[in-house]
């Protein structure tokens, strides 16, 4: 088997070429080909992952082989047909394109689609159709488990037997069967397809070669389900209790310059570092507030957000289950990336190679990128990233564990020495309150690279007065310190004001300036 940096490789260096080529074709109304010579002969691919994201309206292609996951994956409406099987998530997040797979795909095909026609003709794994919310789904053999779980729209077909809990979660949309159909779960009803839905679909489908029978049976929500609304948990304290300290410096005077900016993305092959003038990543849902003030702000202008839709040439695009299928234009014009991994499904190391290569080949190979996780998965969190060479891990506390921000620097630090100690991936942490100056100095001090935070307002003019407030209090800070940069802050700088912090922090307790005795037991 090929080595997995190898494909990862010869999966970039096929969708590179392929770019240009794609609106050229589609002008000229060919099929771009892959899997064979330029004189016809085919040379098979064998488990390139990622290959042909954002298929533009217009575009065809046609493959040949063995491909990974998450092929054809974020469509806009092009043509891809794939002679061979196929892995994960084949055209995920689907807006438009029309896929055909002539032999099997692997689990999650058709994964938060949103719109298009998805054609399998040899069987599929489990979660067909997961959390689609439009489009239309066809499977000729065996479907696995969980058909249509968690869709909200859109129709799946399947001319064959399926596994176990049909339309687990869904809240819209139709399953279709013609063959063996286990009893749904609770909030699903199954019932006899109607003469007009049947011929409905099979005008859609419009395919001579296949016509859905009239005793096949539908699958739909009974709209009685209620949604459990429980409180969520919340972390237990905040950072209130941990004071900071100077470490035998002599403080500096009030007019000495500091350094507050912190480099992400810095690797040693060539890219493009994103400046942080802030330790900080503000989160923001829409960018659009960024270009709304009155009056321009400097720090604003230069201080990188996450945001989920509408980000700056600097901002980071949240890719997450509620905007994947319609991130394909954003991922093109933001400064990178950041996969919240909290409600997508968990993935191999190949799924997430093949997630990682379709997305970094629509947003650009040299823009940095990471993953975000709540501190419950931590480890996983930074191996993976680690493992993937990702150039920043956020680690959210907000996760319902209820682990306090105090506990948890304990776990991100033993996690970034253990994990991230030899990788050039920059740690950060997402809390669940507006930071100020002293928070994040006490996370900088911790061995963070930089805090994630919503922001106190969404109004482009308190955002801006928020980050300069940041920016001068956290140069006072310093300058009481005696530090001239922010990366001068370490736990020899940190205090823990109560029993209770040292205690679950394992820094020094103020008075007693020692951590307390058990942190020293074997």
């Amino acid at each position: 088997m090929a080595d997995a940096l190898d494909v990862v490789a010869r999966s970039f260096n096929i969708n590179n070429k392929l770019g240009p080529k794609l609106e050229a074709a589609a002008e000229q109304n060919a099929i771009l080909r892959i899997g064979w010579t330029n004189a016809g002969d085919p040379v098979p691919k064998n488990g390139e992952l990622g290959l042909c994201p954002g298929i533009p309206k217009g575009a065809k292609i046609r493959a040949l082989g063995t491909l990974g996951s998450w092929t054809a994956s974020f469509g806009k409406g092009g043509m891809f047909t794939i002679q061979g099987d196929c892995g994960s998530y084949l055209g995920a997040a689907n807006n438009g394109n029309i896929i055909t797979c002539e032999r099997s795909a692997g689990n999650y095909a058709g994964f938060a689609m949103k719109s298009g026609q998805i054609s399998i003709l040899d069987g599929c794994g489990d979660d067909l159709g997961s959390c689609m919310s439009g489009g239309l789904i066809v499977v000729r053999g065996n479907a696995g488990l969980r058909v249509g779980g968690g869709m909200s729209g859109g129709i799946i077909v399947v001319d064959g037997d399926i596994g176990n809990d049909p339309g687990a979660g869904m809240v819209g949309g139709k399953i279709i069967v013609n063959g063996r159909c286990p009893n749904p779960p609770e909030g699903v009803v199954l019932r006899p397809i109607t003469d007009s839905e049947l011929k409905d679909l099979n005008k859609e489908i419009d395919d001579k070669n296949f016509l859905i029978p009239n005793d096949s049976v539908c699958l739909e929500p009974n709209g009685d389900a209620q949604l459990e609304n429980n409180e969520k948990i919340v972390s237990a304290g905040d950072l209130s209790m941990i004071g900071l300290v100077p470490a035998g410096q002599p403080k500096n005077m009030h007019y000495a310059t500091c350094d507050t900016v912190a480099l992400l993305g810095e690797r040693a092959e060539s890219n493009t570092p994103i400046a942080l003038p802030l330790p900080i990543i503000p989160i923001l849902s829409d960018g659009k507030i960024l270009s709304n003030g009155k009056e321009s702000s400097k720090l604003v202008e230069s201080q990188p957000f996450i945001v989920e839709s509408n980000p700056r040439k600097i901002d980071f695009l949240s890719i997450n289950l509620s905007n994947i299928s319609h991130s394909t234009d954003a991922l093109s014009v933001c400064g990178g990336v950041v996969i919240d991994m909290m409600n997508l499904p968990s993935m191999s190391a190949e799924e997430l190679d093949g997630m990682l290569v379709a997305i970094r080949s629509l947003l650009g190979s040299e823009k940095p990128f990471g993953f975000s996780d709540g501190v419950g998965r931590i480890e996983t969190l930074h191996k993976t990233s680690a493992y993937h060479n990702c150039d920043l891990t956020i680690c959210v506390i907000e996760d319902e564990t209820g682990t306090s921000e105090s506990a948890s620097l304990v776990l991100v630090g033993r996690s970034s020495k253990a994990n991230l100690e030899n990788s050039y991936t920059d740690s950060g942490i997402a809390i669940g309150f507006s930071a100020n100056a002293e928070d994040i100095a006490k996370l900088r001090a911790s061995g963070l690279k930089f805090v994630c935070c919503s922001t106190p307002s969404e109004d482009y003019n308190q955002i801006s007065i928020w980050l300069n407030e940041i920016q001068n209090h956290l140069s006072q800070i310093l300058q009481r310190l005696g530090l001239e940069s922010i990366d001068s802050l370490s736990r020899q700088n940190l205090r823990a004001l109560d029993f209770e912090t040292a205690a679950v922090s394992g820094l020094r307790l103020s008075g007693y300036e020692r951590p307390l005795p058990h942190w020293f037991a074997r």
